[in-house]
């Protein structure tokens, strides 16, 4: 319930500003800001406007560890949806970013432990609506602010197909579940290529979609320019099958503007004959690069062309700049988003859940519980944002139009462009003992190829194209906006021409 401030609560409020009011000041202040105080109180004596709860549940329940081999379950649940529709028998696990109304959420954080959400996400509803059934929540690391899957305060992620190694982040348990057979469907979040990593790392599909094709509602932010939510399988044909459900307008999320929705499973078998494919140059040569990684995305290259497309090398020189761009607008916005809005954002139009702020508003006193990927990024944010005024988010934002225009004057000759979704194979866990450079190393240093796509908005897919010593690898397919269907039909003809396991 709202308190009115007293004389001594903006006092204190004011020295935190830097201010030097008298009493005097403060006391012209507290009468000056009483319809104010008086607006607040009818806030409190309103309701709260969320979206309806559709399917009965309960609270799930945590997994003992024989049932959560791979550490990748945070909560298993049985929602059940409507009796018939396109996900009929299938079950899908949640990111556990996304709120499932009265089942735990902790987005990996100790912090959030409690907190139980109001509302389902939209594209929960959509999954129920559609036949589907909830399997329960995935650990995700922690804030989502990872692309390996070591940093979670529930414990490690382990890669099914060898164990010790990372199932690549944020999107972990998602991606795990998936490769291990306990699921067919998952959903997973992408801000730096948190859907494509894990993808690539654990031998599975994932979509990022375009920037706004589906709804964020009722799905924690981490940077509101930057957040994608989308589908994680087994195979490009459940893949397409669930962007089906999710995607298009729920009238609630601002992002979502002009979309344009097709049906993504109509053109799987069509075949790549007349697709225009460039291999990026820039996606490939890279410090941290190995061999068999990129030797193996060629050869996928040279697979496609043999399948009847035509398959050229392509140059974004502008490439090369898309982490700094992401960089500067995620590291600038994360003191604000973390700290100052409770991990909620402000100024966009949508569904606040208000018991998710309230659990992330217990961080003060608490920042040295942060994993070290947060603290890091707060530290260097809180200094950049602090000296230089926002001037790098600023620059970072303006030169996003840039590098989409780049990408896209490509993508005018080509139907898609081609190179690996990480250049390296899934790297050991680091121990827990592990000093911050490791743990921060291995969160960051397979980005490089996915996060100018969150920053350009346009869609990629990741899909399995080999495999060495036993760590699968992936290719990533970019595509124009809305224009997912096309990726979609790469991917499936890529998928039908072998077992990507003996390519």
């Amino acid at each position: 319930m709202f308190e009115k401030p007293t004389l001594a609560d903006l006092r204190r409020t004011a020295h935190a500003l830097g201010m030097t009011p008298s009493d005097a000041y403060l006391e012209a202040a507290l009468r000056s800001t009483g319809a104010l105080a008086a607006a607040y109180e009818a806030l409190d004596a309103a309701p709260d406007e969320l979206p309806p709860v559709k399917y009965p549940r309960d609270g799930g329940n945590h997994p003992s560890e024989a049932e959560n081999r791979y550490g990748a379950w945070y909560v298993k649940t049985a929602i059940k949806g409507a009796l018939g529709g396109k996900l009929a028998g299938r079950r899908v696990a949640l990111k556990d970013n996304v709120c499932l109304a009265g089942v735990p959420m902790m987005i990996g954080a100790k912090l959030l432990e409690g907190c139980v959400p109001e509302v389902d996400a939209t594209i929960v509803t959509r999954i129920l609506d559609a036949g589907g059934e909830i399997a329960g929540k995935a650990v995700c690391e922690y804030y989502c602010v990872s692309g390996g899957s070591h940093t979670s305060q529930t414990g490690p992620v382990h890669n099914p197909h060898k164990r010790g190694y990372s199932a690549g982040g944020s999107s972990s348990g998602s991606a795990a579940l998936v490769a291990a057979g306990e699921v067919p469907m998952a959903i997973g979040g992408d801000q730096a290529g948190s859907i494509r990593i894990p993808a690539s790392f654990c031998g599975i599909v994932g979509m990022k979609p375009t920037y706004g094709l589906v709804p964020y509602t009722g799905i924690a932010p981490l940077e509101i320019t930057l957040d994608i939510a989308g589908p994680m399988t087994a195979t490009v044909a459940d893949n397409a099958l669930l962007l089906e459900v999710l995607a298009g307008p729920d009238g609630l999320d601002s992002r979502q503007r002009d979309v344009k929705v097709t049906s993504y499973t109509d053109n799987l078998n069509q075949g790549v004959e007349g697709l225009r494919i460039g291999v990026m140059r820039e996606g490939f040569d890279h410090p941290n690069a190995e061999p068999d990684v990129e030797a193996k995305v060629r050869a996928a290259a040279e697979r496609f062309a043999k399948l009847g497309a035509t398959v050229t090398d392509v140059s974004v020189p502008d490439h090369a700049l898309g982490f700094a761009v992401w960089a500067g607008i995620r590291n600038d916005s994360c003191p604000m988003m973390f700290l100052e809005t409770n991990g909620a954002g402000m100024a966009h139009e949508g569904v606040y859940v208000p018991a998710l702020g309230e659990a992330a508003g217990r961080w003060h006193g608490r920042t040295d519980e942060f994993a070290d990927t947060v603290k890091i990024a707060l530290l260097f944010g809180q200094y950049t944002f602090g000296r230089y005024g926002g001037r790098y988010y600023a620059k970072a934002q303006n030169l996003r139009r840039r590098l989409r225009a780049a990408y896209d004057a490509v993508l005018k000759a080509h139907d898609l462009l081609l190179m690996p979704t990480t250049v390296m194979k899934a790297q050991p866990i680091p121990g827990p003992s592990a000093p911050p450079e490791e743990i921060t190393r291995r969160s960051w240093e397979a980005t490089r190829n996915t996060s100018p796509f969150n920053v350009t908005g346009h869609p990629a897919i990741s899909i399995p194209c080999g495999m060495e010593d036993g760590r699968p690898i992936g290719l990533m397919l970019i595509g124009r906006h809305w224009d997912e269907a096309t990726i979609y039909r790469g991917a499936a003809a890529f998928e039908r021409s072998g077992d990507w396991r003996t390519f």
